[in-house]
C-alpha cells in the first residue's frame, strides 16, 4: 500500500540495523539468567499481565523478550537462538531495515495485547479457578515462542524454496516446513486454552496483517543477495604495494631516499605533495591549473592517450613565468 511506502520513504532513516543482533543478545542474556536461577525469569521477568496490573511490574512488558526459544536445554537454547538470527537476518535483508522492524515491533505488541486480552477473559470467568490457573500459566509459558513461530512464517513465505534440513537430516523446501508449522499450531488452536488460542491468533495476525499491507512490495532474492556480496568483495579497495610519497616535481619517492622528507603545500589547490627540495621553490598551484589537469586526465583516461603530468603543467607554468621576466628585463 502507498501509504507504507510513504512512511518507509519518510522514517526509514530511524529503522533499527541488524535489529537481530539486539534480539540475540537478549535470548542469550535469558539463557545465562536461567543458568543461574532458572525460577527468576517466571518470578520477575516473565510477561504476566497479572503482575503488570496488581503489583504495577511495568517493566515485564520488555523483559519478556530475555526467553530463549528453547530454555530448558542448553546446547538446544544456544543452537534456536542462532536459528533464529540467521532466519531474521536473511529476512531483514529482502525487506529492508525498516520493514522488519515494523514486522518485529508489531508481533512484540501484539503478544502484549494478546496477553492482556487472556487476562480480561479470565476476569470475565472468575467462577472457574482452573481456567484462572491454566490461562496464567498458558501466558507466562509463552516467552517468545509465537514471536519466533511469526519470524519463521515470515521466512518461510519470503524464501519458499530454500532448502532446510528437517530434523538437521532430511532436506526440505521452507514453504512446506511453514506448512508444518502451520499445522502444528492448529492443533495446538483447537485443544488449547484460551491463553493457547489468543497467543496463537496473535502471531498469525502479525504475519497475515503485514503481508497484505505489504503485498507487492519489491525484495530481494537470495541470488541478489550473494551477488551483492560477491560485488562488494570484487571492489574492496586492496593496500597498494606501491610508494606512499611522492613529489609532484620530481616524482622522487622515499623509496629513491629514505632520508627524504614530504610537504603539502597550503598555498597550493589540491593535494599536492614536495619532497624538501621544491617545497620552497615550486610554483604554486592555482584553481585554474587544477582545472586543466584533471580535464587532461579526463581526455587521456577516455582516449588512452599518454596525458601530461601534473609536473609537466607546473613546469610549463614556470617556465612561461621565467619568459615573462627574461621578455622584460630585454
Amino acid at each position: 500500500m502507498k501509504w507504507f511506502y510513504k512512511l518507509e520513504y519518510k522514517y526509514g532513516r530511524y529503522a533499527i540495523r541488524n535489529l537481530m543482533r539486539y534480539i540475540l543478545v537478549l535470548y542469550l542474556a535469558g539463557t545465562v539468567l536461567n543458568i543461574v536461577d532458572p525460577t527468576l525469569y517466571v518470578n520477575y521477568l516473565a510477561l504476566d499481565p497479572w503482575m503488570i496490573v496488581e503489583k504495577f511490574q511495568i517493566w515485564r512488558i520488555f523483559t519478556f523478550l530475555m526467553c530463549a526459544p528453547d530454555s530448558n536445554n542448553i546446547f538446544f537454547a544456544l543452537l534456536s537462538a542462532y536459528i533464529y538470527f540467521s532466519l531474521g537476518t536473511f529476512v531483514e535483508r529482502a525487506w529492508g531495515a525498516f520493514r522488519f522492524n515494523v514486522f518485529m515491533f508489531f508481533g512484540i505488541l501484539y503478544t502484549i495485547i494478546g496477553s492482556f486480552v487472556v487476562f480480561a477473559l479470565v476476569k470475565l470467568d472468575i467462577m472457574d479457578p482452573m481456567s484462572y490457573i491454566m490461562n496464567r500459566i498458558g501466558v507466562i509459558s509463552v516467552g517468545t515462542s509465537y514471536l519466533n513461530f511469526s519470524l519463521f512464517m515470515a521466512f518461510a513465505f519470503t524464501f519458499p524454496t530454500t532448502q532446510m534440513l528437517f530434523m538437521f537430516l532430511i532436506p526440505i523446501q521452507a514453504q512446506i516446513l511453514g506448512w508444518i508449522e502451520i499445522g502444528v499450531y492448529l492443533v495446538l488452536f483447537i485443544n488449547g486454552t484460551i491463553a493457547t488460542r489468543v497467543m496463537i491468533t496473535a502471531a498469525m495476525l502479525n504475519v497475515l496483517l503485514f503481508f497484505l499491507v505489504t503485498r507487492g512490495a519489491p525484495m530481494i532474492s537470495p541470488g541478489q543477495m550473494k551477488r551483492r556480496v560477491e560485488f562488494k568483495r570484487n571492489i574492496r579497495v586492496k593496500p597498494s604495494d606501491g610508494p606512499r610519497h611522492r613529489c609532484a616535481i620530481c616524482g622522487k619517492t622515499e623509496r629513491d631516499d629514505v632520508t627524504l622528507e614530504f610537504r603539502y603545500c597550503s598555498k597550493c589547490a589540491g593535494d599536492f605533495e614536495y619532497c624538501t627540495e621544491h617545497l620552497y621553490t615550486h610554483k604554486h598551484v592555482t584553481p585554474e591549473m587544477l582545472e586543466e589537469m584533471k580535464t587532461r586526465a579526463h581526455i587521456q583516461m577516455m582516449t588512452g592517450k599518454p596525458g601530461v603530468l601534473e609536473s609537466d603543467i607546473i613546469d610549463s607554468e614556470a617556465r612561461e613565468v621565467d619568459d615573462d621576466k627574461s621578455d622584460g628585463e630585454a
